[in-house]
């Protein structure tokens, strides 16, 4: 059977790579613009070399292993001098990262107890290097899995008897942030764990101990035990039992009270921070901040939030952190006050946020509104009863009702009246909210600060929710600890939410997903308003008011604002219930199509109002560098707004789809003025109004001048952020089966189909399997045996085939355990190797005759499923969880076409949502959906891609509703037809009614009777023929219905007819409903709710149109989603509930989750929610991390086998498709070359290597010269353009290559541009037959280090790979080594063999004929000119060739000189020329003409007028107008 994966060491690694900045700050040991030449000179690179470093010459012995290297290292190169902000000196860190410093060195000679205290520090830092880079960590570790428990060991004992530096204690407590967020990995879990246990309670104070085991007295026996073990294991190894002693107790204990003496007594230069009287002194008057104590402080708070935001640490760990009462202590800092502590406060609050969560600790239960509220009163009585036995001076706090004293002011108030030992004595000994031992236990501030944490009424987090605009601000958008700038490096943290393996409660799962995804979408919009904004070119005018000189295509200057209206307030809330306002504006001063834009504004549309006042003088340099962005464009206020309805000059409604202006009333709108009528965000507007009542502030709705739209598909964040917090005010929202693996708890396989209740039993495959055989290969452990309907023996058996799943498959090994990892290549067959195969009865049924018409015969699968991708189809067709894996070229949408189509024969009546993540593989996965036996009236696909289905059906709503009712009359004529050949009259096709009537009364009646007659002639052989009553109908057959020489053949035909009959009634059934429903959107609403069983749409389209799905009642049973892994994990959710629960049940039965974990994960424009928050992690590949059951399919059909090697390594047994061991095409070499695939080292270019005009613009000369040649050399080969894409890791090198070929390629018509050139993310999920790659990078490997990328670049190309990089660089990086030593077994110099001029060769690809070594760019140049003038002579026999020279244009002016530098380098140019045969024109050789002739379908006008750009740097075009035929 299928082997189903769990998740293991091997299977998924932590690997979100990211590009850092590494031009250094001042004071740094390196120049910012390092070459990879510097790095080989430097210092450490040398040492690397002697030591370590497998790059150098691998003769020369390696030195042994030097404990006083290490030292020397780490004290000279990764020490950092004391008040840093850095904890480490990044560039050297990365120096050592490069020449695999932890993989080659410090890991093999490490042992435990030799190791020094400067190796551990080294390999902690090192580790977090890898961490910071997003690249898997803890792989090199698994060699020696117990050295590495070893490892743990010292990491936590390495504080003892030492004092580190502050840097050394920030480094420490990264490497402890990082292994508590590798829980998934059982080697770091194991140790790691163990400092949350129970065992840490032992560090609790008296009174918290006692009050925790009150709350949970289940914990008290296990208490007991845990104890007795403890005290037993102690005496055996004959110690006294000290609780105190043990590691597991104090570790956690002894980091916060560290950090406690850092808060209080480093940060400040002068401790002293409170006065006399216990009063706060103001803060910024204090001594000199240390920048590096800030930072240890920042981190530590980021450790205890993701303590406390994981239930496994949270549960025994929360009582630690209120016991030491760590929040109160923050807030009561002079840090928490001072400026430079703005990031420190708002971790503090999110850490205050997640003690008080609103969760069951020990059940992991979330708590209700009212089960908070009421834990609220209860804690309050009792207080209160408390107070008024035992503390006389609070009768008046113990008589009052709660709600007037559960506020701070109040509560603060009512205990100012005790002395500060009477406090003390009510905090320490009568509550016992924190110990009397505590330092801080004299502080009154501290005492009451406590008091309030404990007992005042939180804000419950729906409410806090419900409170917050949607839409950003200027406050927020400019806030750099929440939306940080582009060049976040990860030395530091934010103060934003992360998203791990699990989450608390479902609430938590969507609070965190909503901030992120609120502050994401704020980045993008102020990087829009950042665009827009300074071509208004805003100045003050002479009478003192903004004016513009300038003009935006994307923000208009505003005439008038005005608000409208305000409702009143929804019962229960304050805010009003809506706010709306009209904003009229000029669109004069554009052209049509930029005032087409404007015109085109229509409902739901975001908007936002900007309000400029520019300073009167321009800044100067200096005030221009100092002040923040909004002062630098005078930007005051940002509210955001939504179009309710546009009005022309004259007030005429515009754009308007709610059916109030017909069709034929339409007019073009008129004049030059536009009035929008906006709904303002009222929880915005209510802050806003309070703020102006209460304090005086600004009128912000006074001040706006400007109104500014957005791109409409990047502009869809209000509707995703409005269904989350939809979603969060609404209970029971997922599925139970799915709610825990969810939450990521439990067992990872119980939504697996095997462990799930109502199973198909009996499955109908329908046309999965060809024949017999295909049906055996797909059950290799099992004896089949075929069985006729009746259950005798089938000899002959033929598809279809109906089998009895096995009930033995519920405990069947081929489903992996959660975390177990696949060792040997057939572990699948542990099912009773040695003895009897299992039988599995396979039914094998003749089908009914489907109908006497072409148009009745069922559409048949052509696709030979292999036995994993029937697995995958079982699987998907069961109720639960399915996870598919899916490698390039392994058939990931056949499968998933397979699913649906079987499914929706064995499960008619349920309705099934198929969702991915980009129009185009929707379009995909629908055309081969109508390629198979699914009736295209049950097929709808919604949002915009429809128009790009290459169909010539319309599935769009409209498009059905209209085949609807055009196939009612096709119908009912049809009916009229039957009418008149039984003679009765045509008036019952008037209607679908009337039709129906006719079935009952005439159809059907005629057919009991014939088949009451047929019952007692069975033996003759013509009676059907004579006696069918419906003959006449069917005398317009292809082929005579009945034959009269069997009576069973022609009964047969007979059922086929009458099937016929019913289907056609059935669907005239079907029509019905759009005869009654009138208009066109009640029409199509019912098609989408009723009517259609698979619905198709995108994650944006669901995500946006949720709450219209949920108004009219959607529903649906199953969710098969494609492309899972490039999917947001929220966008991924929402579609899971776009219906209503039915009785307090989720509908959803079965989720099918297809993707590939491998490749790519979602783009996430801002790195510090990439990278901090692991936004870009998809649900799919949280599953996979989980540990949860996947099928992972294991043949591909789309590249040379040779070439899949490059990249089937990161798969568990990926093989290939007969196909492609066995065609021809696959067996020919690459005409020209002779490899299928090699690297191609590329030297520096003019002295020079990579470069960056601004920063992440990487661009490469060199390669992008290089890469053209081949590409030029291709083309007079006669390779067709459209079969060759060029690709790049970065923009900037897609621009120079674009901007290359421009120049070099475009103007000759037999050349052209290439089928596209574009990035490696961009090309994910196309193909092309040959991919000439350009990886760019030569001081650092950067962004390819992630192996998900590494994996879609080597797995684009079908027939050839050319890679042009750096080798020494890339062929030392430790992730990557899979690839490049095998792409390093072949020459590093490009191969060609210069005997082929055409593209046509009859050599075997393993061949390589005879082999030329191009020495580099020049004698590429040399080598395409010769092959041109032979080609030139071959189509022109030697007369009237075009000289050579007019083809030596080269793209800039520096190129000029090659023809010398071919000259000057010794390039043996006649060799060249003695190697290119002189042959007689060919068949073959006439393309060439065509080309020539410019009758290459390729090239377009577009093209050629790409501007001229001038030097190496390409600038990016103002608004890409003019994009070559190259991009998408």
């Amino acid at each position: 059977m299928t082997k189903v994966y769990g998740t293991g060491a091997y299977d998924f690694k932590r690997h979100r790579v990211a590009e850092y900045p590494v031009e250094s700050k001042s004071g740094s040991t390196l120049p910012s613009s390092i070459t990879l030449s510097e790095i080989q000179r430097d210092r450490l690179t040398k040492i690397a070399m002697a030591n370590w470093s497998k790059a150098g010459d691998p003769i020369t012995p390696k030195k042994p292993f030097d404990p006083e290297l290490v030292k020397e290292i780490y004290e000279t190169e990764l020490s950092i001098k004391e008040d840093q902000r850095k904890p480490v000196p990044l560039q050297r860190v990365m120096v050592l990262e490069v020449s695999q410093y932890l993989e080659n060195y410090l890991w093999p000679n490490f042992d435990p107890q030799t190791a020094t205290f400067e190796h551990v520090m080294s390999m902690i830092i090192m580790v977090n290097e890898k961490f910071r880079e997003n690249v898997a960590a803890w792989v090199c570790f698994y060699d020696r899995k117990d050295v590495f428990k070893g490892f743990l060991e010292r990491v936590l004992r390495l504080k003892e008897g030492r004092e580190l530096s502050i840097a050394e204690k920030t480094n420490y407590l990264v490497f402890m942030i990082n292994a508590f967020q590798s829980l998934e990995d059982e080697i770091v879990s194991a140790t790691i764990l163990r400092l949350a246990s129970l065992q840490s309670w032992h560090s609790l104070s008296y009174g918290r101990f006692q009050m925790e085991l009150c709350f949970n007295t289940d914990l008290i026996k296990k208490w007991k035990r845990m104890i007795k073990r403890e005290a037993k294991e102690a005496t055996k190894r004959g110690e006294h039992f000290d609780p105190a002693s043990m590691l597991e107790v104090k570790f956690l204990r002894n980091l916060i009270e560290d950090f406690l003496e850092i808060l209080d007594s480093k940060v400040f230069s002068s401790v002293q921070h409170i006065n006399g009287d216990g009063e706060a002194i103001d803060v910024n008057t204090l001594g000199q901040v240390d920048d590096a104590c800030v930072l240890y402080c920042e981190r530590f708070m980021e450790f205890l939030i993701d303590l406390l935001s994981q239930l496994p640490t949270r549960r025994y760990l929360r009582p630690l952190v209120a016991d030491v009462a760590v929040v109160s202590k923050c807030h009561l800092s002079a840090l928490y006050r001072h400026e430079k502590g703005k990031l420190f406060a708002q971790l503090v609050n999110l850490l205050q946020f997640y003690e008080g969560f609103e969760i069951n600790d020990h059940v992991g239960t979330q708590l209700t509104d009212d089960e908070v509220l009421q834990s609220h009163y209860d804690r309050f009585q009792s207080f209160q009863l408390l107070a008024f036995k035992k503390v006389p001076k609070l009768r008046e706090l113990a008589m009052a009702n709660i709600g007037a004293i559960h506020k701070r002011n109040d509560l603060s108030k009512k205990l100012s009246v005790l002395s500060p030992e009477e406090l003390k004595d009510l905090v320490c000994c009568k509550l016992k909210l924190v110990s009397t031992d505590d330092p801080w236990s004299d502080r009154v501030d501290f005492l009451i600060e406590v008091m309030i944490s404990f007992f005042e009424k939180q804000q419950s987090q729906k409410e806090a929710i419900n409170a917050l605009p949607l839409y950003p601000n200027e406050q927020i958008m400019w806030d750099e600890s929440l939306v940080p700038s582009i060049n976040y490096s990860g030395e530091g943290c934010l103060a934003l939410p992360k998203l791990n393996l699990q989450f608390l409660t479902l609430h938590d799962y969507l609070l965190r997903n909503f901030n992120l995804f609120r502050l994401e979408s704020t980045y993008e919009i102020r990087e829009d308003i950042q665009e827009a904004v300074p071509h208004l070119l805003a100045y003050i005018n002479n009478e003192g008011q903004t004016a513009f000189r300038g003009w935006s295509r994307m923000a208009v200057p505003i005439k008038e604002f005005k608000i409208s209206e305000v409702k009143q307030p929804n019962i229960g809330e304050v805010k009003p219930s809506s706010v709306t306002a009209d904003v009229t504006f000029s669109i004069s001063s554009y052209k049509t199509q930029i005032r087409s834009e404007w015109n085109s504004l229509k409902e739901h549309d975001v908007l936002f109002l900007l309000s400029i006042d520019p300073s009167f003088k321009p800044l100067s340099q200096e005030e221009a560098a100092k002040a923040s962005v909004p002062q630098r464009l005078g930007l005051q206020y940002v509210r955001g707004c939504e179009v309710i309805e546009i009005r022309d000059e004259e007030g005429t409604l515009m754009n308007d789809f709610t059916g109030r202006i017909k069709r034929d009333e339409w007019k073009p709108p008129k004049g030059e003025l536009r009035t929008v009528t906006v709904a303002l965000d009222t929880a915005q507007y209510h802050m806003d109004v309070t703020n102006i009542a209460e304090r005086g502030g600004d009128d912000v709705y006074s001040t706006f001048n400007i109104l500014m739209r957005r791109k409409p598909k990047e502009n869809n964040f209000k509707a995703i952020l409005e269904s989350i917090r939809d979603l969060m005010n609404e209970y029971c929202i997922v599925p139970d089966w799915l709610h825990n693996i969810f939450l990521g708890y439990g067992n990872p396989s119980a939504a697996q189909w095997t462990n799930m209740p109502d199973l198909l039993e009996t499955v109908d495959f329908k046309d999965t399997f060809l024949d017999a055989d295909h049906l055996k290969e797909c059950f290799p452990d099992y004896q089949v045996c075929f069985t006729n309907s009746d259950g005798t023996e089938n000899l002959d058996p033929r598809p279809p085939f109906r089998i009895r799943l096995p009930k033995m498959l519920k405990s069947n090994a081929h489903a992996l355990p959660g975390n177990k990892k696949s060792t040997t290549e057939n572990d699948v067959s542990m099912t009773n190797a040695g003895s009897e195969k299992e039988q599995l009865i396979v039914e094998a049924y003749t089908p009914p005759d489907p109908g006497p018409y072409p148009q009745d015969q069922p559409r048949q699968n052509s696709v030979r499923f292999t036995p994993t991708q029937t697995g995958a189809i079982i699987s998907g067709i069961q109720p639960g969880l399915t996870m598919v894996v899916g490698p390039p070229g392994t058939g990931k949408t056949d499968t998933a076409v397979q699913i649906l189509n079987v499914l929706y024969h064995n499960c008619p009546s349920q309705r099934t949502l198929i969702i991915t993540h980009s129009n185009q593989a929707l379009n995909d996965l629908f055309e081969k959906i109508m390629q198979r036996d699914v009736p295209a009236r049950y097929l709808l696909r919604l949002g915009q891609g429809e128009q790009e289905l290459a169909t010539d059906l319309d599935f769009s709503r409209q498009g059905r509703v209209n085949a609807m009712l055009v196939r009612r009359l096709e119908l009912l004529s049809e009916v009229e037809r039957l009418a008149r050949s039984l003679l009765l009259p045509e008036d019952v096709g008037y209607t679908c009614e009337t039709a129906g009537y006719f079935w009952l009364l005439h159809v059907y009646s005629r057919w009991e009777q014939f088949l009451a007659a047929c019952a007692d002639n069975k033996d003759k052989p013509s009676f059907v023929k004579d006696r069918f009553p419906f003959k006449e109908f069917f005398s317009n057959t292809p082929h005579p219905v009945f034959t009269g020489e069997s009576f069973e053949k022609d009964m047969r035909s007979a059922q086929g007819c009458f099937r016929h009959l019913k289907t056609m009634f059935q669907e005239l059934e079907e029509c019905r409903a759009f005869e009654l429903l009138k208009s066109t959107a009640d029409r199509a609403n019912y098609l989408m709710t009723k009517q259609a069983k698979i619905v198709a749409m995108t994650c944006t389209h669901a995500a946006l149109k949720r709450k219209d799905f949920l108004q009219f009642g959607f529903k649906y049973d199953n969710l098969l989603m494609e492309e899972s892994a490039q999917i947001l994990e929220i966008e991924t959710f929402i579609p899971m509930l776009l219906q209503r629960q039915e009785d307090g049940y989720a509908r959803l039965k079965r989720c099918i989750l297809i993707g590939d974990h491998h490749q790519l994960p979602p783009v996430v424009k801002n790195m510090a929610f990439q990278k901090y928050s692991h936004m870009d992690q998809s649900l799919f590949t949280r599953f996979v991390r989980l540990g949860i059951p996947y099928i992972e399919l294991n043949a591909q059909g789309r590249a040379r086998p040779s070439i899949a090697k490059l990249y089937n390594w990161r798969y568990r047994n990926l093989g290939d498709l007969s196909y492609v061991k066995e065609g021809a095409i696959f067996h020919r070499a690459n005409a020209g070359f002779s490899f299928d695939y090699q690297l191609v080292d590329v030297p520096d270019y003019r002295g020079r290597g990579e470069s960056a005009p601004s920063p992440w613009f990487y661009q490469n000369e060199g390669e992008a010269e290089y890469v053209v040649s081949v590409y030029i050399y291709m083309r007079l080969l006669g390779y067709p353009s459209n079969k060759i894409s060029i690709l790049t890791t970065y923009n900037g090198q897609k621009l120079l290559i674009r901007d290359v070929i421009n120049r070099r390629c475009v103007p000759y018509d037999f050349i052209g541009p290439p089928s596209k050139v574009t990035t490696v993310d961009k090309f994910q999920g196309q193909q092309n037959d040959f991919i000439l790659l350009s990886l760019v990078r030569t001081r650092f490997v950067g962004h390819l280090r992630d192996v998900r990328r590494l994996v879609v670049a080597m797995s684009r190309a079908r027939l050839g790979l050319y890679v042009f990089c750096r080798r020494s660089l890339f062929e030392q990086c430790y992730e990557l080594q899979p690839t490049f030593q095998l792409l390093l077994q072949r020459p590093d110099h490009l191969a060609v063999n210069l005997n082929e001029v055409t593209s046509y060769t009859e050599r075997h690809v393993e061949d390589t004929g005879s082999i030329h070594l191009v020495s580099g760019v020049e004698e590429m140049i040399t080598i395409y000119q010769q092959l041109y003038q032979v080609r030139c002579e071959m189509a022109y026999g030697g007369q009237g060739a075009p000289p050579v020279e007019s083809f030596m244009v080269q793209s800039n002016e520096q190129n000029e000189t090659s023809g010398q530098h071919a000259a000057d380098d010794d390039i043996p140019t006649n060799d060249v020329i003695e190697h290119i045969p002189r042959v007689s024109i060919s068949e073959e050789d006439t393309k060439m003409e065509d080309l020539a002739n410019g009758q290459n379908g390729d090239l377009t006008s577009e093209s050629r007028s790409n501007g001229e750009l001038d030097g190496n740097v390409v600038l990016l075009d103002q608004n890409n107008s003019q994009e070559t035929k190259m991009e998408e």
